[in-house]
């Protein structure tokens, strides 16, 4: 294999492999949460920029994954981003299972009234499971059994392992078990109890047992995919509901909006709310991650806020503390949400707005034929980080011919090909002129902007903007 024409600074040995393990697991991390799309060409030297890592190290780890059947490299400087074969996966985990089953026969003398630290593995494991936290268990399940492989003194054992990448391969099916995890972590204990009476036999079973399960589950969950599609269908349509169809008909406010989930389903979200004394609440929000997961907090996150709107309340900031708070306790630890929530006074043209770590809404304002952007920028954190965020409000006051934009990650960290990001800096660049367009125009003419920077590639986060003029004041009355 020929290396990329490129050099990077070399490091010390030492930190060299602690540095391309690292790489290795953020790389192959990143290929299987979807950052990279099945077809895209990847430059090595981008790579190796992006993930720190020197030529030959970048063509090392790319190697390992074109072996596991991730990329595809194609010439000296390029790699194509693949999806898993089932059926390489599944004679993999049969070969894991065998070398387990010795590998525990070979500790359990050595690890007899010693296994407080896989002890301490399984526990993390299960809060892992608890919270939802796959990443974290994968973690901790491959500290777990590569420490009875390097216990047993059999280095062969440790070298397969190695060179089957398992701690890749562990990555890449934890996700289609998820639904199988409690009763996978569980399987742990009878290994421990096992190890720690020092009965090799006993050990090595229960660790193939445990491999073999595992992979029943995994081709359970690859061999039903219509069952997978058919929730899939069901969780799309009941996000549907949550999504305003239109926005409403607000006196004084000229509203439309434009949602695209980077999956099936995703974790963005708008609302309107009519609220007391003709106000308006106007919420945008982005929760961590994607998928199922950040859906199911999203739901949570609306519910929150709409319960706390309905209810009397003096400012957005006690709104928005009291809903900090119902996230925390009801999400997995690391799920949080950014949020931008204002309520408009139509008569006054007054927005009053808390924004919880989500992108600066901006406030384009023309006159004379020049136009001045303001920025609706972040007071607080995220809600659902700490249990006891402060939140403070700030009102704005609005003109006629103001228009407002508000969107998500999706839109300001879309990349192009050289995997620049599109940046808040070229959306309030289109409003350089002060020309006079419609919030439909003006949302088409940013989703054209962001199609054109990335190609027309499909988004690799959820996509959320949210339009509203300030008309005329007669449209009040």
């Amino acid at each position: 294999m020929m290396l990329p024409d490129f050099q990077e600074p070399q490091v010390s040995t030492g930190r060299q492999t602690q540095a391309g393990t690292t790489a290795r697991i953020r790389l192959s991390t990143d290929l299987l949460n979807g950052r990279y799309s099945q077809g895209e060409r990847l430059q090595l030297r981008e790579i190796a920029k992006d993930y720190d890592l020197d030529a030959s190290s970048t063509v090392n780890i790319l190697a390992d994954l074109h072996a596991l059947g991730m990329v595809t490299l194609a010439g000296a400087d390029v790699a194509i981003v693949r999806s898993l074969d089932p059926k390489e996966m599944y004679e993999a985990y049969e070969i894991r299972a065998a070398l387990e089953e010795i590998g525990g026969r070979e500790a359990a003398q050595r690890l007899k009234g010693k296994t407080c630290e896989l002890q301490r593995e399984q526990e993390i494991m299960r809060e892992a499971v608890r919270n939802l936290d796959l990443d974290a268990y994968a973690e901790h399940d491959v500290i777990f059994h590569r420490t009875i492989l390097e216990t047993s003194g059999n280095d062969v054992l440790v070298r397969v392992w190695d060179s089957m990448a398992f701690d890749i391969r562990i990555r890449a099916a934890i996700g289609k078990v998820a639904g199988d995890l409690v009763e996978v972590v569980e399987s742990h204990q009878p290994i421990i109890d096992a190890l720690e009476r020092g009965q090799g036999r006993e050990s090595g079973l229960l660790l193939r047992n445990h491999v073999e399960t595992f992979l029943q589950f995994l081709k359970k969950a690859e061999l039903d995919p219509l069952f997978l599609d058919r929730n899939l269908e069901i969780a799309r349509d009941v996000q549907k509901a949550f999504i305003p169809h239109q926005p409403p008909s607000i006196p004084g406010l000229k509203c439309d909006a434009f949602y695209r989930p980077a999956q099936s389903i995703g974790g963005d979200y708008y609302d309107f709310l009519q609220l007391e004394d003709q106000r308006w609440g106007i919420a945008i929000g982005d929760v961590s991650g994607k998928g199922i997961g950040a859906a199911l907090v999203m739901a949570s996150l609306q519910a929150s806020v709409r319960a706390q709107a309905l209810h009397s309340h003096s400012d957005p900031a006690g709104l928005i503390s009291h809903v900090n708070r119902l996230v925390y306790e009801s999400s997995p630890t690391h799920f949080y949400a950014s949020l931008f929530y204002a309520e408009y006074e139509p008569t006054l043209r007054v927005l009053t707005y808390v924004n919880a770590g989500q992108n600066p809404p901006i406030v384009v304002r023309c006159r004379n034929g020049q136009s001045r952007v303001f920025r609706l920028g972040p007071g607080a954190g995220p809600v659902g980080m700490f249990a006891n965020s402060k939140y403070d409000s700030t009102r704005f006051q609005l003109e006629d011919g103001d228009t407002v934009v508000a969107c998500t990650d999706g839109i300001i960290e879309a990349e192009n090909s050289e995997r620049e990001a599109w940046g808040q800096q070229r959306l309030e660049s289109l409003f350089s002129s002060c020309q006079r367009q419609t919030p439909r125009q003006i949302l088409q003419h940013i989703v054209n902007e962001v199609a054109v920077f990335t190609s027309g590639g499909p988004p690799k986060d959820d996509i959320t903007l949210v339009v509203m003029q300030v008309r005329d004041r007669t449209d009040v009355l």
